[in-house]
């Protein structure tokens, strides 16, 4: 039922004109089984690395196979050495014919090696199945930030719009006071121009807002011709309360990319082990059986049965060298280890410190939006008894619409620690709601 949902919202978003959408829906939709490039790949390593495991597997299991030869051959005897002292006796013999139907069959009995290989496989399988989940909160990660970018992108096409709207009704009060004979061309003047740059800021915000569901777009996996209005608004909702200490043991018991590196390493050193046993013998069971004949109606029974003992000896140094690589390959492992540790700490750190600046800076936004109203407020009603000049209004004006950026600026930048913290304790889905 839910992938036939998401089947048919796939569908209804890319045939309407306009769908909305939140956030949360948008990030279902990347982790859906036809959203995401990125989750759709995961899905297939998983499944190409449970093939690797049946192909491991099959090393251990019976090897039948059967055959049906017919032939026809002549035989030099000389050739062979046979010198069959008879007058008359023909060096060559034939043409003979036979017909042999059998059957053979093999069968490890003991291959440390091979036991060995077929648990680093299965090792492999959890090892992708912790990579989709990465991929998955990595997706998470990018559409929630895309997302959040393609409602930053809408509020600034608001406070544009706004910002016009404003602009055209201080032309207006500057033309009526021309008119009564308190006003100059000049203040109408710059009151046009005002009006001018406030209509050139729509149009760039408006096309900041295309390129914005664009990009949201590639990130879910839509078609890009498809168009959305993003439900969420920018606001101010406080983080959970969590200390930096608490924040990083989260991350290095939660986060999946840390998983999915122990489980590297612990495959890598498996697969050392398996270049290690290669130089204990091995015991493989062998049986062949059939019938042999000058034609199929003429055949007659024979086997052949038996164990081989394999001693490994001496292979020019192959097993030696593969053993030096595996080992090269598993502290590579490890020093990948102990780096990704220092790189979550590390952004942990960095998304923390973000997260409290951020809030800091929404407190001030807020103010100085409420300082800059008041102050357009109080310069329009001088301008309007006629005791201001309109330059003051103007610089009124710009100041608002500048603390109007400033506030959208720091609610996006506090929703985006948000999820910048969330991402880096590996918790992003705690915060898409």
């Amino acid at each position: 039922m839910r992938t036939l949902f998401f089947g048919c919202f796939f569908l209804t978003l890319q045939a309407q004109e306009r769908m909305p959408l939140s956030m949360k829906q948008a990030v279902e939709l990347a982790l859906a089984p036809q959203g995401a490039a990125r989750v759709q790949l995961a899905h297939e390593m998983i499944t190409a690395s449970q093939s690797r495991v049946a192909q491991s597997r099959a090393s251990l299991l019976p090897n039948l196979d059967a055959s049906i030869t017919e032939q026809n051959f002549t035989r030099n005897l000389k050739a062979f050495g046979v010198q069959i002292p008879i007058p008359g006796y023909p060096d060559v013999v034939g043409p003979i014919s036979t017909f042999d139907a059998r059957g053979t069959l093999s069968q490890t009995i003991f291959d440390f090696s091979a036991f060995t290989r077929v648990r680093a496989a299965k090792a492999q399988v959890e090892t992708a199945k912790a990579e989709e989940d990465a991929a998955r909160n990595a997706v998470s990660d990018t559409v929630a930030r895309a997302y959040l970018a393609l409602v930053r992108a809408g509020e600034t096409v608001t406070t544009a719009e706004a910002n016009v709207t404003l602009s055209q009704s201080l032309l207006d009060l500057a033309n009526s006071q021309k008119d009564a004979g308190t006003g100059t061309g000049i203040e109408v003047t710059r009151a046009q121009v005002q009006l001018a740059n406030d209509k050139q800021r729509v149009l760039v915000a408006r096309n900041d807002r295309a390129q914005a569901e664009v990009q949201l777009l590639r990130a879910i996996g839509l078609n890009l011709s498809a168009h959305i209005d993003a439900t969420d608004k920018l606001q101010f909702n406080p983080a959970e309360d969590v200390t930096l200490p608490a924040a990083i043991e989260t991350a290095a018991t939660t986060r999946a990319d840390l998983k999915v590196q122990q489980r590297r390493e612990t495959v890598m050193k498996m697969q050392l082990d398996a270049v290690k046993w290669e130089r204990l013998p091995s015991v493989a069971g062998f049986a062949d059986a059939g019938g042999i004949g000058l034609n199929p109606g003429d055949v007659r029974y024979t086997r052949t049965f038996g164990v081989s003992l394999r001693i490994p000896i001496w292979d020019g140094g192959r097993r030696d060298a593969r053993r030096a690589e595996s080992a090269s390959l598993y502290r590579q492992e490890q020093i990948r280890a102990r780096d990704l540790k220092l790189q979550v700490e590390a952004e942990v750190r960095t998304a923390f410190e973000d997260l409290q600046s951020a809030a800091g800076q929404v407190s001030v936004a807020e103010q100085g939006v409420q300082l800059a109203d008041a102050e357009l407020a109080q310069a329009r009603r001088r301008y309007q008894a006629g005791v201001g000049a309109s330059i003051e209004v103007t610089d009124a004006q710009t100041r608002l619409a500048r603390a109007r950026d400033n506030r959208t600026s720091a609610l996006f930048l506090h929703n985006l620690a948000k999820i910048e913290l969330a991402s880096a304790m590996g918790v992003i889905h705690k915060v898409i709601q």
